[in-house]
């Protein structure tokens, strides 16, 4: 969310410590309370909404009241806090939503807004800003809360007036945070928005922050040069920030304008000097135009401005790994590692140097090093079982994998994939094959190891093998489009069971709509049939998502069949500029053009 509370939440629903206790110890006999409905506020007209929340939680009389509160509604807050400490967010919310609608205590309402928030609940979001506009409709924030929800919701009618009541009671939106969420609107909302906003530039035409919002806007539709002319026109009143550098600098680079951008970037950098997101920023162009120089004296001075500054530390140090500094590099991730920053990114990285440098020990020790479940430990995992292979150490590497992986089966099934690619890799196929059987002894009917040993007969050439192993994974689990695929793929390509192969295509691409891979194969099948146009139809699609030299080789065959020749070269010929010498181009070009001339021979 992105309102700020203006006073700390009340504590005002649990009363003191020594009542809350005495209360719970009175209510615990208790099994159920009345809770309101909750009415789909989107569904109705904002007219009628009020009415939604103005009944009290529960027509019963109380017996006794506690300050403000019943004594049922202070065993709602105190059920409430007791759901959010066992951790289920979304009852305790409901709980306070109920509270909040019948109490209508700002302290409740406050409380009730933070559950609804970290739940992603609109529909509770949008009445708790209504009845806190009730309550309080000098405060801009429920205008704001409001304002934000019916944006995200596509409702601009609604929001707009929300924003304009928010800045009609002075206060401030942050235009340029609600415009990054509206990067994930489509085009069509997002030029209705762009509409939306213009009576409030009208009626605020001073406001920098909604002058910039349609800058934005703007820019996010593509339509950079009214983004650019928009954001010259507000320069007369919009204050120069770090942030109006960056969002030009974001439009020039998106018109491709990399030097302008620069230009600007390097100009706003003199300005703001201490800011470190702007100096940070213009370290990335630089990066992104391979000035690595440039990048690591900004680098360099946003250390100097702040020590700590970790992101910056980790950032020039990869920027030396780039450069094959190895031993500034080093230098650098050690001292992440060593104050508690990054050490995962960093250990792998520095392992990456020792590697790139030839010390294959270390450089598998730091490998290993990678915290399990952090985002580099599999591929930590990876590169350590692959030098150790090539090392020799193939026992070790294979007893490391099976000492971390011990008591997770899922990942102890992962690397055996894994291993067993890589002894297939490193030319051990005979010990990939071992693996394979030896595991699928420990976990028979074990999908991933069965395919994991497709892939190896597929290596050798035994077709009836994989086709058995193939079989085995759809009986287990009919509904694998990847078995599917593969064996529907491999009968057509190298049988001449090509109904077959179709039956077992057309279920798969049922089951996984638009894949391309999956797509070629079934425009394969139906080529081998003779059925061109269907055959062309889908490898066209195919190729448009994913153009693989493998798919380009189809399709020139394909049209090379149908007697459309140039077109057929004229594919292979663009395939091979993105592939020179690509085999399954090459192979299918030559095949082609020799048969070609032998029937022209005869």
């Amino acid at each position: 969310m992105i309102f700020s509370r203006k006073q700390p939440l009340a504590e005002k629903a649990c009363a003191t410590e020594a009542f809350r206790l005495a209360a719970f110890a009175f209510f615990a006999v208790l099994t159920s309370c009345t809770s309101l409905p909750k009415p789909d506020i989107m569904a109705q007209p904002e007219s009628s909404l009020p009415e939604l929340v103005s009944e009290p939680a529960s027509e019963a009389e109380p017996n006794q009241e506690y300050g403000a509160f019943t004594e049922e509604q202070l065993y709602r807050a105190i059920v409430g806090e007791l759901e959010a400490n066992s951790g289920d967010i979304a009852a305790a919310g409901d709980s306070y939503l109920d509270l909040a609608l019948g109490t209508k205590d700002l302290g409740v309402i406050l409380r009730a807004v933070q559950f609804a928030s970290i739940a992603n609940d609109t529909n509770a979001l949008l009445q708790l800003g209504l009845v806190w506009a009730s309550v309080d409709p000098a405060d801009p924030q429920p205008q704001l809360l409001l304002a934000i929800e019916y944006l995200e919701a596509g409702a601009f009618d609604r929001a707009i007036p929300r924003m304009a009541r928010v800045l009609e009671l002075g206060g401030s939106i942050d235009f340029s945070a609600l415009s990054s969420r509206t990067g994930q609107l489509n085009p069509q909302s997002r030029a209705q928005l762009i509409r939306a906003l213009e009576p409030l530039l009208t009626q605020f035409p001073d406001d920098d922050s909604l002058a910039l919002a349609q800058v934005q806007l703007l820019a996010q539709s593509g339509e950079y040069d009214a983004a650019l002319t928009a954001l010259d026109t507000a320069r007369a009143q919009v204050t120069q920030t770090a942030g109006t550098v960056l969002l030009e600098t974001q439009i020039l680079q998106n018109m491709g304008r990399a030097d302008d951008a620069s230009r600007v970037m390097r100009a706003g950098v003199k300005v703001f000097d201490t800011d470190p997101i702007l100096r940070a920023s213009l370290a990335r162009l630089y990066i992104s135009q391979d000035k690595f120089d440039d990048a690591l004296e900004q680098y360099a001075i946003l250390i100097a401005q702040d020590a700590e500054n970790w992101e910056a530390v980790y950032a020039k140090a990869l920027v030396h790994l780039e450069i094959e500094e190895y031993g500034e590099a080093e230098s650098l991730f050690q001292r992440l590692i060593d104050s508690g920053e990054r050490v995962d990114e960093s250990r792998y990285y520095l392992a990456t140097s020792f590697e790139r440098q030839g010390q294959l020990e270390r450089a598998i020790d730091n490998y290993r090093l990678v915290s399990i479940g952090t985002n580099n430990f599999l591929g930590a995992q990876q590169q350590a079982t692959r030098l150790s292979i090539a090392l020799g150490a193939v026992d070790a590497a294979h007893d490391w994998l099976q000492r971390v992986s011990r008591g997770q089966p899922r990942l102890e099934v992962l690397f055996i994939n894994m291993e067993a690619q890589l002894l297939q890799q490193a030319g051990l196929p005979a010990k990939a094959k071992q693996l394979l059987d030896r595991s699928l002894n420990r976990y028979p009917g074990e999908v991933d190891l069965l395919f994991a040993r497709v892939i190896y007969f597929d290596s050798i050439k035994d077709l009836a093998s994989s086709e058995a192993d193939l079989r085995s994974i759809i009986a287990i689990k009919p509904d694998d489009a990847r078995a599917l695929n593969h064996l529907g793929y491999m009968l057509a390509d190298q049988t001449t069971r090509y109904e077959e192969a179709l039956t077992l295509l057309e279920s798969a691409i049922a089951l996984n709509p638009g894949d391309p891979a999956t797509t070629d194969s079934l425009a394969w099948a139906q080529y081998k049939l003779g059925r061109y146009e269907d055959a062309l139809q889908n490898i066209r699609r195919a190729f448009a998502v994913f153009p693989d030299p493998e798919v380009a080789s189809h399709m020139g065959e394909i049209l090379w069949m149908m007697g459309r020749r140039d077109e057929a070269l004229a594919v292979w010929q663009r395939a091979l500029e993105g592939a020179p010498d690509d085999p399954l181009v090459t192979e299918a070009m030559q095949r082609l053009q020799t048969q070609a001339s032998e029937d022209e021979s005869e």
